[in-house]
């Protein structure tokens, strides 16, 4: 007996959204990514089109962040050169760099704007995939940085932030008058979100121009906050909401590398296992549970969470007979 399969319908679309530019388009890069484009929710094929898969950004720092010894562990001969780790997260598979500015944190050593414009350019000329280029956290420290940074890579179409609702102004207007993306973080609140949005495109930068952080939660921490924000955002977009229609970010990497299942040892707590597996499957898991709530881009650390997300993310694109 023949079976109709109820489906919904949508008004609205997640927009696309590039990141880097070839020499083509006025840039270096050798590659470019474009995320969005879904019209229905996560991988309903059924429902709409969902175009593009999910990508992955590897992190970098411009300093040893001093990271978990497993991570210590694969990135011991590159950790303390950006230029040389940016260029490992490519062997990786990584399909963009997420560069964070540590170095410019006046605690961390307190680069000058100059400086880490100088490391950008340096790691734009080694590597073919776009940047993503986000400060230390100091607000007033990047609010200097990131605009220089943003002048030296003109046209390179960077993804630059974080552009937050108490400090979004300069990094907009530095990524509008520069030709990149800003990424937009907000609170882990579906109102502040919107409202970021709002705000920034009221400086005349396009919602197609913004990338949404909406702050992360690892497995077992949170994590339903995340998923319940990507679910209210990727329901108001396609309802119709021009300022959530727009591409997703996830800093699963961060989040995941803090958690207890990944820092907790094999003598505190025997029956866990493996610290080291246990430790990227958390990382891994974290990432394919946000990724059916409608994230684009995760950003994660380990190559191994890496090649399972991917694994993940495509047998999830393939679309199945109905």
């Amino acid at each position: 007996m023949a079976t109709n399969i109820l489906k919904e319908k949508y008004t609205g679309k997640i927009c696309t959204t590039t990141l880097g530019a070839t020499k083509e388009q006025g840039g270096t890069r050798t590659s470019t990514v474009t995320v969005g484009g879904d019209a229905t929710m996560p991988f309903l094929h059924f429902e709409g089109e969902m175009p593009l898969g999910p990508v992955v950004a590897m992190e970098i720092q411009d300093i040893n962040p001093g990271w978990h010894p497993e991570l210590d562990k694969v990135y011991a001969e590159v950790i303390n050169n950006p230029i040389a780790w940016a260029k490992k997260c490519v062997e990786f598979g990584a399909d963009l760099i997420y560069v964070k500015l540590a170095g410019a944190h006046p605690d961390n050593g307190n680069k000058s704007p100059e400086d880490c414009a100088k490391l950008v350019k340096d790691i734009l000329a080694a590597v073919g995939v776009p940047l993503i280029v986000v400060g230390c956290g100091d607000d007033e420290k990047d609010s200097a940085v990131l605009p220089v940074v943003a002048e030296a890579a003109a046209g390179e179409n960077l993804l630059i932030g974080l552009a937050k609702q108490d400090s979004y102004k300069s990094i907009a207007a530095a990524a509008m008058v520069h030709k990149h993306k800003v990424l937009a973080q907000s609170p882990l609140d579906i109102n502040i979100c919107k409202q970021l949005s709002i705000l920034i495109t009221e400086l005349g930068l396009s919602a197609e121009n913004i990338v949404i952080d909406p702050s992360t939660a690892a497995l077992g921490y949170g994590i339903e906050y995340t998923y319940s924000i990507l679910e209210r955002g990727r329901l108001g977009a396609l309802s119709g909401d021009k300022m959530l229609s727009v591409p997703v970010i996830c800093q699963v990497g961060y989040e995941a590398w803090r958690a207890k299942e990944a820092v907790a040892s094999e003598e505190d707590f025997p029956n866990w296992g493996d610290q080291a597996e246990r430790a990227i499957l958390w990382e891994a898991m974290t990432a394919t549970g946000l990724l059916q709530g409608g994230a684009h881009i995760m950003v994660l650390r380990h190559p191994e969470a890496v090649r399972l997300f991917k694994k993940n993310a495509e047998a999830l694109m393939e679309k199945p007979e109905i």
